[in-house]
């Protein structure tokens, strides 16, 4: 991806910790982003993402008075939401399956495990970039398709529609 592409993306950090918002500021930088805007919790991030376009989101998950899974359900959901299909990334050190779990039902994009690295950091971002996923919209979630891949073997009932087809959204 060239690092040209990366220069023009504005990102929203959410991140209640000073230090982990500098570092994530750092790290985006150093892959050549350089549009940042920063909020210590949920609830400030969604007035931001109000007033100032984004095109990528990067949010903690252990935050108060609004954490990270609320905020992504605000953003997808929430009638008063700027872009409800702008990625989100949760990086958490909170790995725990239900956790994870809450994370992909709220709407999150992609997921990553504190500590983290600029390279893995700038390959979460590139798969979002170069391979964005449909999004679906049924009555219990909105977000992107949580569907990674077809299974080519797969027996169960074709519930969707648009499965083995085109997916409309």
């Amino acid at each position: 991806m060239a690092g040209s592409a990366l220069e023009v993306l504005r990102v929203l950090v959410v991140e209640d910790n000073k230090h982990m918002r500098s570092l994530l500021r750092s790290l985006l930088n150093s892959i050549g982003i350089r549009e940042i805007h920063e909020a210590a919790n949920g609830t400030v991030a969604l007035d931001i993402l109000r007033e100032k376009p984004c095109d990528l989101v990067l949010s903690d998950l252990a935050m108060l008075p609004m954490d990270g899974i609320d905020f992504t359900r605000d953003v997808r959901r929430s009638p008063r939401s700027a872009n409800p299909f702008v990625p989100v990334i949760m990086i958490t050190g909170h790995t725990e399956r239900h956790k994870v779990e809450a994370a992909r039902d709220a709407g999150v994009t992609e997921f990553i495990a504190k500590p983290i690295t600029a390279q893995g950091l700038f390959a979460r971002i590139a798969e979002i970039l170069e391979r964005p996923r449909a999004f679906v919209r049924c009555e219990s979630y909105f977000g992107p398709d949580r569907r990674r891949k077809a299974q080519e073997n797969y027996t169960g009932p074709w519930r969707r529609h648009g499965d083995r087809y085109d997916l409309q959204v």
